[in-house]
């Protein structure tokens, strides 16, 4: 910038407590350099000062000539695949994980992760995403080729895939936990075998459903998944899953971890016991049979020690739990008040209907399902009851109280370790939480097929296993005070903050290129906590 002597410059002057500056004009006079002082600039920042100089010189950018022309999501997606392939979870999927199928795949673990939702929509985020790009993939994507091709591929190599992630994660006398849970499915499928009605663990009535049965490490480590048709029962399974730990695996010993309807009488005398040792809990039927045989004393069960009983090679380790028999009396206390309430009403009604009062009397026992603590007399319309109480005060004597057995010797594990592994199987269940509703919404399941089916909850599994170790990574810092962010992180929150980490397109006078936006202090903190470098 000139004026007709010669050239505006700002002189700034920092040698007093305030900053300031001099405008000044420069010209020749024979030769000589020579300065006027126009103006004093005052009363400014030295940031502002420095601004003002750089536009006099011309060296700053006008905003007409600096757009912006795309922005799309980076952070959480480059974090969780560069997890991944910390786990080396891409070589274990195929040995050359440079194929477009294992590239499609890797997509749609992290895309489980970051987005969930249909395969067709993931398909459909490369305009807001940099998903696709991040995992190798510049072409445009089309849902056919990149998902359902590559889940068909994937399920081929599901049971060389879970071999590996066993050989890493388990070995011989670990202990594994293992649990089945039911999954709703929405529409028709009466081409399925796997499909169907069954006990419904998610409480919707007049769904059809599938059963998902999951292998974990006693940390809760997810290591193999498997789909069942949705009538399987529970205690039906195990056997199954212990020939396949010990034929596909290559695991001879292992500590088996079921919940307790898992492990029945029937079952339990089948197993081998000399590879395979059980832990397990006694239902609420089985534990009043053994007080009512002399095996097991009431007296035993304390809030504060773990009570051993040793019977016919098994060992029973009694616990007693204070908040579960606070609840336990609360539930049954207003369960026999609703009970009451409307067997009163029955009694007391007038009205004639086609059904006698012990009828109508019956549908309410059925429904509250307290029945053994009412004693009833008379049929038809002079029905009456009463509660027995004795019933009641002798239930209220179990209430907390629960036993978990093993056949392990107590050379090798102790009643509390016993206990502790018992109390594991909620690893299995946090899983089943997180795959079904928390983070990775397995429901709804868009496929028909049921080849489709299976690779959609292996997906999960996947995803499920980068989440896993994601968050082992990130315990120092969603547990302690790290660099002033002192709160309990959840996972969600994790990807939103590092979402907020995008891909930009920039134009600048005409020349195009690709920046990714700087993190903040509170990604940094999240990035190197698992080791990521963007």
């Amino acid at each position: 910038m000139k004026d007709k002597k010669g050239g505006l410059h700002l002189q700034i002057q920092t040698h007093r407590a305030n900053p300031y500056g001099l405008l000044c004009n420069s010209y020749r006079v024979d030769g000589k350099v020579r300065h006027d002082t126009l103006a004093r600039l005052t009363g400014l920042s030295l940031e502002q000062l420095l601004m003002i100089q750089a536009a006099i010189r011309g060296d700053t950018v006008s905003k007409s000539e600096f757009k912006v022309t795309a922005s799309k999501e980076y952070g959480a997606s480059y974090a969780c695949l560069s997890v991944l392939k910390s786990l080396d979870l891409h070589k274990t999927i195929f040995s050359r994980p440079g194929e477009d199928w294992v590239r499609s795949a890797l997509a749609m673990i992290i895309g489980r992760l970051v987005y969930a939702g249909s395969k067709l929509s993931l398909s459909h985020c490369t305009s807001y995403s940099s998903l696709w790009e991040v995992c190798g993939i510049e072409s445009d994507i089309n849902v056919n080729n990149h998902c359902y091709d590559a889940m068909d591929k994937l399920l081929e190599r599901q049971d060389a895939i879970q071999s590996k992630l066993a050989s890493k994660h388990l070995q011989e006398g670990v202990v594994v936990l293992y649990d089945i849970t039911s999954c709703y499915l929405e529409g028709e499928y009466s081409n399925s075998d796997l499909v169907s009605f069954g006990y419904n663990r998610d409480q919707k009535r007049g769904h059809e459903q599938i059963v998902i049965s999951l292998l974990c490490t006693k940390e809760g480590c997810p290591v193999a998944v498997e789909v069942l048709r949705g009538n399987t029962s529970d205690k039906t399974t195990v056997l199954d899953k212990l020939n396949e730990i010990r034929s596909k695996y290559g695991i001879e010993r292992i500590v088996f971890v079921g919940d307790r309807g898992m492990i029945t009488r029937a079952n339990y005398e089948e197993i081998d016991h000399d590879r395979v040792s059980i832990i397990s809990a006694l239902s609420h039927g089985a534990l009043k049979s053994l007080c009512e045989q002399g095996v097991l004393q009431l007296s035993l069960f304390d809030e504060n020690d773990i009570a051993e009983v040793s019977h016919s090679g098994i060992r029973y380790c009694l616990c007693k739990n204070p908040l579960m028999a606070t609840k336990e009396a609360a539930t049954r206390l207003a369960l026999i008040q609703k009970t009451k309430d409307e067997l009163d009403a029955i009694v007391a009604s007038s009205r004639k209907t086609k059904y006698s009062k012990a009828m109508r009397a019956g549908k309410i026992i059925a429904k509250y399902k307290v029945g053994k603590f009412f004693v009833f007399s008379g049929e038809g319309e002079s029905f009456s009851y009463a509660i027995d109480q004795d019933k009641v005060k002798q239930e209220a004597l179990l209430d907390g109280c629960y036993v978990v057995y093993s056949d392990l010797p107590a050379e090798d594990m102790t009643a509390e370790e016993i206990v502790d592994s018992y109390k594991s199987l909620m690893g299995v269940e946090k899983a089943f939480r997180n795959m079904k509703t928390v983070t990775l919404e397995l429901r709804p399941i868009y496929h028909k097929t049921d080849e489709r089916i299976r690779c959609h909850v292996f997906i999960c599994m996947l995803a499920y296993y980068v989440m896993w170790h994601m968050k082992r990574l990130l315990i120092p810092v969603t547990t302690k005070d790290a660099g002033g962010y002192a709160r309990k992180y959840s996972f969600s929150y994790i990807l939103e903050t590092l979402k907020s980490i995008r891909k930009e397109n920039v134009n600048f006078s005409g020349v195009s290129t690709c920046i990714i936006t700087t993190p903040s202090e509170e990604q940094k903190i999240l990035l190197d906590a698992m080791g990521v470098k963007l």
